[in-house]
């Protein structure tokens, strides 16, 4: 052990640091001084008063140099931030665990150094501070990671933030640079569809197979140069690569020195050899990405600037890591699969364009809720009947995905089977309610029956001839009528009861719709807000009707009513229809 000039130091922490040396029992003065923990002291004015060797080997700082001086002088890159928590700790006597210390590359290093740093006052017996001690650890060879148990934890709070595919394998590459690795990389199958043409099409090139896409990756330097491949792109390999051979037998591999030699199998990769070469790279370990029975594919560690060659605990922590990646990855690919799936059906099922005939301009607008991830239950239609009327229909399905894009589609298909019939608006819905009270009838009912249960409706019949509009509500909220002379109503209708209850009857009414006239079928989404009463919403929506009455697209009218919304991410969906009399 060392110290600086007795002259120099305060007595208290001085005569603390000495005694410990001189009385310390074997085990003691070997964790001080033998140890790859790194320790150094501070006093009250924060200047360094001891450090062993070891902090030393650890940010390249000559005990000559460390010895007197303040953090700031006494430490290596962000040291101001170091002597900031150093300060709070001797300030407050709260310690400090697992601070970043990262150390710039030295002399023939490409990456920076990371340690973990942790600090805890030093006090007498009294209780009365006497300085501030550091301790380093190398976490970058695995045994410097400490608490294993406290890595996983963190783990699991950055890996998986969202359903999306590509960003959780981008957080299991970040979180393991430069933790456990210089160079990750995550590499899916086919399993867990990115996009792109299939891989089976693509064919070989140079003796390589496409096998992967890579969803991920991360490196120590800027940019990953290490990567022959962007991510979302096909990720070729011989046939007699690791990678392979990993995901055939769905064990991994850990390789502590990469073999290189001439009659490996990157003879057959010669520009991963390349890259191998060009940047050092010497200890790789490469892990399945497994969850529930699935093999998704792998992901690759890879040491350069680290020296040290990746052993069993390194293997082990790996595997956590990946673990827990892998149910997130699989969460999000099940998910993905609905979605797709979701947003196919639903679009398959609203009507591209609506067409109101030679009675009426109609326009509509749909805004889901959670337009990137999922389909809404939301719908409209607009269909021609006898006698030269036309039947608008605004609907709302409870909850959102596949299920409520099928219980959509069925009780659109119902109503226009019902419309056929010549049912007035109310024995329409009537009937509908019945039909979505015998699809719940089944104790075992679906997610698609249940949907059924409290979705709302509104049915139109307009009349040309006699300019009239039929109207009847299933819990739905009432349409707004613009007059010619720009009088904006919301005629007061009988609110009738969601479908599936089967409780009490329906009731028509019948509104003038003289030559010029407007009327907007439109669903909650459009006029519910929860930091507003629904009033406030209804007269939002009146009063943008109010002045686009002259607008003549009504394209662009419903553009007008819908940017009205209070935020551009609805809470749920908006569904705006819009039929002007000719």
């Amino acid at each position: 052990m060392a110290a600086a000039d007795p002259a120099a130091e305060p007595p208290g922490v001085a005569d603390m640091i000495r005694t410990a040396g001189e009385r310390a029992g074997p085990a003691l003065r070997a964790l001080l001084t033998c140890s790859d923990l790194g320790l150094a002291v501070w006093d009250t004015g924060l200047r360094c008063v001891w450090a062993n060797d070891v902090v030393a080997r650890y940010d390249g700082i000559p005990r000559e140099r460390r010895l007197g001086r303040p953090p700031r002088q006494a430490l290596a890159g962000d040291a101001a931030g170091l002597e900031a928590v150093m300060r709070e700790v001797l300030a407050t006597g709260h310690c400090a665990v697992g601070r970043e210390y990262r150390v710039p590359p030295g002399p023939g290093e490409r990456a920076p150094r990371v340690h973990t740093a942790s600090f805890l006052r030093l006090d007498d017996t009294d209780g009365r501070p006497l300085g501030v001690c550091l301790l380093v650890l190398d976490i970058r060879n695995g045994r410097g990671v400490g608490d294993r148990l406290a890595v996983i934890s963190e783990a699991g709070a950055r890996i998986g933030t969202t359903l999306d595919v590509m960003r959780t394998a981008q957080e299991l590459a970040d979180f393991s640079v430069p933790l456990l690795a210089d160079y990750t990389t995550v590499d899916l199958t086919e399993a867990v569809r990115l996009g792109g043409e299939p891989l089976a099409l693509l064919g070989s090139a140079d003796g390589r197979v496409p096998t992967f896409r890579r969803a991920g990756a991360a490196s120590v330097l800027d940019g990953t140069p290490e990567s022959l491949w962007a991510t979302g792109e096909a990720v070729y390999v011989p046939e007699a690569s690791p990678f392979v051979q990993v995901l055939r037998s769905g064990r991994p591999l850990l390789q502590p020195r990469l073999d290189t030699s001439p009659g490996s199998w990157l003879d057959a990769d010669p520009a991963r050899a390349e890259k191998i070469d060009q940047y050092g790279m010497h200890s790789l370990l490469i892990v399945p990405v497994r969850a529930r029975g699935l093999l998704m594919g792998v992901a690759v560690f890879v040491r350069a600037g680290n020296p040290a060659p990746f052993d069993e605990g390194d293997l082990l922590l790996a595997e956590e890591l990946v673990s827990r990646a892998a149910l997130s990855l699989d969460n999000a690919r099940r998910y993905t699969r609905e979605r797709t799936a979701a947003l196919t059906l639903q679009r398959s099922l609203l009507p591209r364009r609506v067409d109101g005939g030679d009675a009426l301009e109609v326009a509509a607008r749909y805004l889901p809720a959670d337009a990137e991830y999922s389909a809404g239950g939301d719908w409209f239609d607009v269909f021609g009947l006898p006698g030269g009327r036309t039947a608008l229909v605004v609907g709302d399905v409870v909850g959102h995905g596949i299920a409520a894009a099928a219980a959509m589609g069925r009780l659109r298909t119902a109503i226009r089977t019902l419309a056929d019939l010549d049912f007035s608006p109310a024995d329409l819905l009537a009937r509908l309610d019945r039909t979505s009270v015998h699809l719940s009838a089944d104790n075992d009912e679906s997610e698609t029956e249940r949907c059924t249960i409290g979705t709302t409706c509104v049915y139109a019949v307009y009349d040309p001839a006699a300019r009239t509009c039929a109207v009847a509500l299933a819990g739905h909220p009432p349409p707004v009528v613009t007059h010619p002379d720009g009088h904006v109503t919301f005629p007061e209708l009988p609110p009738g009861t969601p479908l599936g209850y089967g409780v009490l009857p329906y009731e028509s009414t019948v509104l003038d719709l003289p030559a010029g006239g407007l009327m907007a079928l439109y669903s909650d989404g459009l006029v519910e807000d929860r930091r507003q009463d629904i009033d406030v919403g209804m007269e939002r929506v009146r009063e943008a009707l109010a002045r686009g009455r002259a607008t003549p697209s009504l394209e662009d009218l419903c553009t007008e009513v819908v940017e009205t919304l209070p935020t551009r991410a609805p809470r749920d969906d908006v569904t705006l229809l819009l039929a002007r009399t000719r």
